[in-house]
């Protein structure tokens, strides 16, 4: 099957959403993707940048996915130190924001601690239409 049967197919299983809905839906699956397979991993202030690069270099290879920005807090870190010198990722530690496209349409998806919620929240930040 070459690239262009591989594209009729998949619009098959997209043609209820709008490009809007589907420039969301690419970053919004990234998304959960990324909380759900690297939540737990070990992370110190050592490994934290090679850790974001990883999770940005796998993100990327998603559909729709045009940029991908992690950031580990390193205070949550040095406030978790212990005599193992790392501790288990958890959503309160990221920052994050994956621009997604399609057809011209750009989402923001962002994920980032929200003090007030205490809690991670994953949100659609902007959308942008040529």
């Amino acid at each position: 099957m070459d690239i262009n049967d591989k594209d009729k197919v998949n619009e098959k299983y997209f043609s209820n959403l709008s490009s809007r809905e589907r420039a969301i839906f690419e970053g919004a699956i990234s998304m959960g993707a990324l909380f759900h397979q690297f939540i737990g991993t070990p992370v110190s202030l050592k490994s934290a940048d090679s850790l974001q690069k990883a999770i940005e270099d796998s993100i990327e290879l998603q559909p729709g996915i045009k940029k991908i920005k992690v950031l580990i807090n390193p205070h949550i870190l040095v406030e978790l130190d212990n005599e193992f010198e790392y501790t288990s990722l958890t959503g309160d530690m990221l920052d994050v924001k994956i621009h997604s496209e399609f057809q011209k349409i750009r989402a923001l998806i962002r994920m980032k601690f929200i003090p007030e919620l205490n809690y991670p929240l994953m949100y659609v930040e902007s959308i942008n239409e040529e």
